[in-house]
């Protein structure tokens, strides 16, 4: 069953999809992502492939691993392997936005048993949407250029190759952060080769830094925001990074709780420049 349902009271954007609840849970035994597993016969440095655990139907939901190695994170991959990904990104993202049933792809990661990711094996996600999601709807009226040209520097983190990281000033999440572009680019597959490896580069850097914050694995959700591709005309669409970390602490979470969603106004611990100073204290 695959059902798309939008509340009468809130407006929530629901897919209903029965057949995701018998996925598997984590794996105890063998990792199907290494090279000789279930998804991976054969040997790899990056790859994508159907998802077989879809949350919509068509062959819309893909898997994306970042490399055979079991153990690695992203970070460790460096520039150059980070670079491959971003590769393998934007042309996934290019082929399934020429589909004519598809107006959106968000690329997009979920790191660490706390927000629900399934298998430790270093990967994340592709979704194809019908139409626009609502959150990137909402962001693609905003000004990214003129943001991410004005980021003042107690709330930047890293710089590299064109783009910038930092913490937005108004963050929900203690050490949530925006990688983008400081120049004006859509979407991954117009990236040019050097901008690809400045994101790669500044990604490395800051998945880094999160690591090194406590000194211990980080979790977090990472997506791609981007220009659509249904043909429209998306004059503030900037290709940007959006990266949620859902703790506050070494060990603490950070629960949006009933009093935030209730109303629409978040309240985040951690003072946004503060922690921008302790993402740029880490040191390699």
């Amino acid at each position: 069953m695959h059902d798309i349902r939008r509340d009468a009271l809130t407006s929530a954007v629901v897919a209903v999809n029965a057949g995701r609840h018998a996925r598997p849970n984590r794996p105890d035994d063998a990792c199907p992502f290494c090279v000789g597993g279930l998804e991976s016969p054969e040997p790899y440095d990056v790859r994508a492939f159907v998802n077989r655990w879809p949350s919509f139907p068509d062959d819309r939901c893909e898997v994306v691993l970042y490399t055979p190695d079991h153990d690695a994170t992203f970070w460790s991959l460096g520039a150059e392997g980070a670079r491959a990904v971003v590769d393998l990104w934007a042309e996934r993202s290019a082929a399934l936005g020429e589909r004519d049933d598809v107006a959106y792809v968000l690329v997009f990661e979920n790191r660490g048993a706390e927000v629900g990711a399934t298998i430790a094996h270093p990967h994340g996600q592709i979704y194809a949407y019908t139409e626009v999601p609502p959150n990137p709807a909402a962001e693609l009226r905003a000004p990214l250029c003129a943001l991410c040209a004005e980021v003042p520097g107690d709330r930047l983190v890293s710089e590299a190759g064109g783009w910038r990281a930092w913490v937005p000033h108004a963050s929900v999440y203690p050490y949530g952060l925006v990688v983008a572009p400081v120049a004006h680019e859509a979407d991954l597959p117009s990236l040019t080769p050097a901008s690809r490896q400045g994101l790669a580069t500044v990604l490395v850097d800051v998945l880094h830094r999160l690591d090194g914050l406590w000194d211990r694995p980080m979790p977090y959700m990472l997506w791609f925001h981007q220009r659509p591709f249904d043909g429209g005309d998306w004059p503030n669409a900037h290709v940007h990074v959006e990266i949620a970390v859902p703790q506050r602490g070494p060990g603490v979470p950070r629960f949006v709780a009933a009093g935030e969603l209730g109303s629409g106004l978040y309240v985040n611990p951690v003072v946004p420049e503060q922690a921008a100073a302790e993402l740029r204290a880490v040191t390699w």
